[in-house]
């Protein structure tokens, strides 16, 4: 039998918790000496103390512990909700990250007003683009990769090889991070008029991406800052007097793996 502050020691718990829990019900000391009111308690007592620490890490109350408990969980079941938890906050330190790296961007947006943009911003006409493309509803901006990554799966095995950078065309009328109706544009050949369905199971369609005047720069870096680049074109846009007239596009001028990083010409086209 261990006193109370030993078996803080060995469990690794102060001796409020354990008189908290012994308080509640839920770890009740193994005996409590009757002249001196001294709480002991037994080794045997570890494997409750560990299953009410990992029950409350899930975030459940002391009354909906005393009832797991009481419902003797076995190790394979209790190991499964540690499992689902693991999940929760994995998903749960994606977004604050995925937050925390939208919040620095809106930050240098803020500090950079006024301010000579470093990349400049170009009038440019585009040319019309002959394409085989892949048009698809995506709940999140990062599946556009996996979507890039199929077609080049079904292109490159054919022998067709693009003759310029993929270039991303978003159809939503207005920005929608968890439904991106996207466009994955490969350019190809005129004489190239359709190729075998991707891996995934998605068909291509040929056609002609109009050409005409853009606003155009160059983004280099990750994409959790390409929002900068999307404000400097809109502030340009506007000082210019001129207005949007089609879907924005993002050409993927460099290779995913590129060890200088990623390399992104934004056009967005205007009259």
């Amino acid at each position: 039998m261990y006193r109370i502050g030993e078996f803080s020691k060995i469990s690794r718990i102060p001796i409020s918790a354990l008189r908290y829990y012994g308080d509640s019900g839920l770890l009740p000391p193994a005996a409590i000496d009757p002249d001196t009111g001294y709480r002991y308690y037994a080794a045997a007592q570890l494997p409750r103390l560990n299953r009410i620490l990992a029950l409350k890490d899930l975030g459940l109350s002391l009354d909906e512990i005393a009832a797991v408990l009481d419902e003797a969980l076995s190790i394979a079941e209790l190991r499964g909700m540690l499992k689902l938890k693991r999940a929760e906050i994995s998903q749960e330190v994606v977004e604050k990250r995925d937050r925390l790296a939208r919040v620095e961007t809106r930050l240098r947006m803020i500090e950079s007003e006024g301010k000579m943009p470093e990349q400049e911003v170009v009038l440019k006409t585009l040319d019309p683009v002959h394409v085989l493309a892949l048009r698809e509803v995506v709940d999140a901006p990062a599946k556009i990769g996996a979507l890039i990554g199929d077609g080049f799966a079904a292109l490159m095995p054919a022998g067709i090889v693009p003759t310029a950078p993929c270039f991303a065309l978003y159809h939503d009328p207005e920005f929608k991070p968890d439904q991106v109706d996207v466009e994955i544009a490969f350019p190809v050949g005129s004489d190239v008029a359709a190729a075998p369905d991707t891996p995934g199971g998605r068909a291509f369609r040929e056609r002609t991406v109009p050409g005409g005047k853009a606003a155009v720069t160059v983004h280099h870096g990750g994409y959790d800052r390409i929002d900068e680049a999307y404000g400097r074109i809109g502030s340009w846009i506007a000082e210019n007097g001129l207005k949007l007239a089609g879907p924005p596009q993002e050409a993927y001028l460099t290779p995913p793996d590129d060890p200088n990083g990623p390399v992104t010409e934004i056009r967005f086209p205007v009259e």
